[in-house]
């Protein structure tokens, strides 16, 4: 037995015609026509690839394709936009922006300039990371959710939430809308994990399918009233089946050399778990680092709640024999570690070598100044210039000087001689 999403029993999967509840929310149970707009649990949609693989996708347009790769090509080795000279520079300039990842190539004055984007195969700022694949089952129903809000903010209106988004879902009874978890995302943005119960009329309930449920998410209509609520993102989290799998790393993503991508592969620290996916630009180099430092704040978080958890526990009990053994393991350490003829002598010789490195190391790093090379022999050769400067100046001062004193001494004769005519 087949169960429509979103349409009462006895109405056919193919036309459901419903009024629309309430609150200016539509959703499945909304007026529909048309055979897209009906979901069954028979048949789901195939969103799946399109919601995990939205990375490394690549459209297949060979001719447009073919004629980027000769433009981008003419752009930076023979541009022939003015006809002489001038036209090396710019093919320099080009191949800078493509370097860079931003900017227009200007090669012909009958063909538009190339848009130099992150994603050209010359762009230098490029990374491979590894990401975690999901374990979880398209049965699962778990779809992920961005909002551009604080968890606070999320945590707080949590079944205000849930109320709205089974508004979305067109406010069937027989749908019920969970929360699965909660997470804080860098930059003030909140991840929210949902998974969707349809109950039968005979009494049994199910999880609608992640990929429907996300295709649902993904019509025109549904996906404004989510981002009325703030979502920015959506998402299925379901696990990649291994053809989905081998084809992401038999495919290098767009502008991703292929042999780093083979080089990414080898080095996988963990390929049954981890998967490479490309970093372009460092925006995306500072989104992960931030998710990075969300995470560890997160698992530090956690700690803290085990320790708090372990202590209220073990509170009033004695010790354990576990508990007794680590002790005595911890006492003989410490023992070890203050014998004056073992560890703690060489400990402290070893604090006292690494203190005089770091006043020595502080003294001499505000004396010690490093200039690179080339600047060196610029500023070199800047100096020798104002050296000859200088001395040619010099020079003619010298020149000057005896000029003036034969002028002098000219002048002295000139005074001597009619002193003598006069007397």
């Amino acid at each position: 037995m087949a169960f429509n999403f979103g349409a009462p029993s006895g109405t056919s999967g193919t036309a459901a015609a419903t009024a629309a509840p309430a609150g200016g929310f539509g959703g499945f149970g909304t007026t529909s026509t048309t055979a897209g707009s009906a979901f069954s649990f028979s048949a789901p949609a195939n969103t799946g690839t399109a919601a995990l693989g939205g990375l490394f996708s690549q459209p297949t347009q060979a001719p447009a394709q073919s004629n980027q790769l000769i433009n981008t090509a003419s752009a930076l080795s023979a541009p022939t936009l003015l006809g002489d000279e001038r036209d090396a520079i710019l093919a320099k300039w080009n191949q800078l922006q493509a370097f860079w990842g931003t900017g227009k190539g200007y090669f012909n004055n009958n063909i538009p300039p190339v848009e130099f984007t992150q994603e050209n195969p010359f762009c230098r700022f490029k990374a491979v990371g590894y990401s975690c694949m999901p374990s979880n089952k398209d049965e699962d129903g778990l779809v992920v959710l961005v909002f551009n809000k604080k968890e606070t903010d999320i945590r707080s209106q949590q079944q205000q939430l849930v109320e709205s988004l089974h508004k979305v879902l067109g406010g069937n009874q027989t749908l019920t809308v969970n929360i699965e978890g909660i997470k804080t995302l860098p930059d003030d943005q909140t991840e929210v994990v949902i998974y969707v119960v349809e109950r039968s009329p005979n009494g049994t309930s199910r999880r609608v399918p992640a990929t429907t449920l996300y295709a649902h998410f993904e019509q025109a209509n549904v996906k404004t009233q989510l981002q009325q609520l703030g979502v920015t993102l959506s998402m299925t989290r379901t696990e990649l089946s291994p053809a989905q799998i081998k084809q992401l790393l038999q495919n290098p993503p767009a502008g991703v050399d292929p042999i780093i991508w083979e080089q990414a592969k080898v080095d996988n620290p963990d390929s049954e778990k981890l998967i490479p996916v490309p970093m372009v630009g460092f925006k995306e180099l500072l989104r992960r680092l931030k998710v990075q430092d969300q995470m560890t704040k997160q698992h530090q978080t956690r700690l803290d709640v085990l320790i708090k958890q372990e202590i209220q526990r073990k509170s009033g009990y004695a010790i354990q024999a576990d508990e007794e053994q680590l002790r005595v393991q911890l006492d003989t350490i410490q023992c070890e570690l203050n014998a004056p003829t073992q560890f703690k002598g060489r400990l402290n010789e070893l604090m006292s070598q690494i203190r005089m490195q770091n006043h020595f190391g502080a003294v001499k790093s505000e004396e010690r100044y490093y200039i690179d090379a080339d600047l060196l022999r610029e500023i070199k050769q800047h100096l020798k210039q104002q050296q000859e400067g200088l001395s040619h100046l010099i020079s003619i001062i010298k020149d000057d000087l005896e000029d003036i004193k034969l002028v002098e001494h000219g002048l002295n004769e000139t005074i001597h001689i009619r002193g003598g005519v006069f007397s």
